[in-house]
């Protein structure tokens, strides 16, 4: 099963796949997931429709063998997944996987970072959109409290995890915690990035006028601190990083409003009941478990992925306009994960 990297028509080659293991979460943030909708009585997937740990390693070996080469698991949360760490040490296996990553909110990180880490994980990137906790707590829409996830995110590093933590920032909401943020994290050399605010999925408030872009964090962040552009780490790295002048900490941007990196968009994304998406911004998606429980080989399954690929031509932050927020039909980041 020797195949060149794909490309799709755009000529972007496929590299990073991100799978989502479960569509619950614990948190209800009004962009992503808002009480209003995901209430207590929301029906999530049931067990049975999500991918099990055999199908997902099986289809993450296939994504490997067309060119991907970096994995992160997403959710919704994704220490909601029982016995997630046998789902790592299954992908660690993987001859020509380079780099995993897993994306979570960190109520659930300190208990299970042990077991993650023994089972082959490094990276994690940790959901954080403010210190003031009565801030944080309606944030989140359940009141947790910023301190315990604090106390994860160093529990994480200390057992030797480089961990990057992500805030979305919005107009009218936490761009009052642009600085203490910066600051905290800067003081201890973890990463910060800085997400502007997206219209994913069709249920989020989201308007231009929310929406704090990348230069007017960094003229906030120039006004106490010396920043320098840092080059990127790969073709297709999404964050721009800059770095502090005198200190080894640095902070990133994603800035998939103000500007688009489309056009070196390398990202597949496989939902948690297995369907293939080639965008954050789809509508739709191929039913690979379909393929998979109706006995589909290998072969099949390739052939199936490397059509969806190169049939891709999605640019959606490139065309992003009000008409196309409001009248394309998106699925749900927290079904999709980010």
């Amino acid at each position: 099963m020797n195949y060149h990297p794909l490309q799709d028509q755009l000529r972007r080659p496929i590299h990073d796949l991100r799978i989502s293991v479960t569509d619950r979460c614990n948190f209800r943030c009004s962009y992503c997931m808002p009480k209003e909708i995901f209430g207590d009585d929301y029906a999530f997937l049931p067990s049975g429709e999500l991918l099990t740990f055999e199908e997902i390693s099986r289809l993450a070996g296939l994504f490997v063998s067309l060119g991907v080469s970096k994995i992160r698991l997403t959710g919704g949360e994704p220490l909601m997944r029982r016995h997630l760490p046998e789902l790592v040490t299954k992908i660690s296996a993987i001859r020509g996987v380079e780099d995993m990553g897993l994306t979570t909110n960190g109520v659930l990180l300190g208990g299970q970072a042990a077991p993650l880490y023994a089972a082959g994980l490094r990276r994690l990137n940790v959901s954080l959109d403010a210190l003031e906790p009565g801030l944080f707590g309606r944030m989140n829409g359940r009141g947790f409290r910023p301190g315990m996830i604090l106390d994860a995110i160093d529990q994480a590093a200390a057992a030797g995890f480089e961990v990057k933590v992500n805030m979305v920032v919005q107009r009218g909401v936490n761009e009052s915690e642009i600085l203490p943020m910066a600051a905290y994290f800067k003081k201890r050399k973890i990463t910060l990035r800085f997400i502007e605010f997206m219209d994913v999925g069709n249920d989020n408030g989201w308007s231009y006028d929310k929406v704090v872009t990348k230069q007017e964090i960094l003229r906030q962040l120039q006004s106490v601190y010396t920043l320098e552009a840092l080059e990127q780490n790969y073709s297709g790295e999404v964050a721009q990083r800059y770095g502090y002048l005198g200190s080894p900490a640095q902070i990133g941007f994603i800035t998939s409003v103000s500007e688009s990196f489309c056009s070196t968009c390398s990202r597949a994304r496989l939902s948690s009941d297995g369907k293939l998406y080639t965008c954050l911004f789809a509508s739709k998606g191929f039913d690979l478990r379909a393929m998979l429980r109706g006995g589909a080989g290998d072969e099949e399954l390739l052939a199936a992925i490397k059509q969806v690929w190169e049939q891709r031509s999605d640019r959606y932050s490139d065309e992003r306009t009000e008409e196309t927020r409001r009248s394309k039909a998106k699925i749900g980041m927290s079904y999709i994960g980010g």
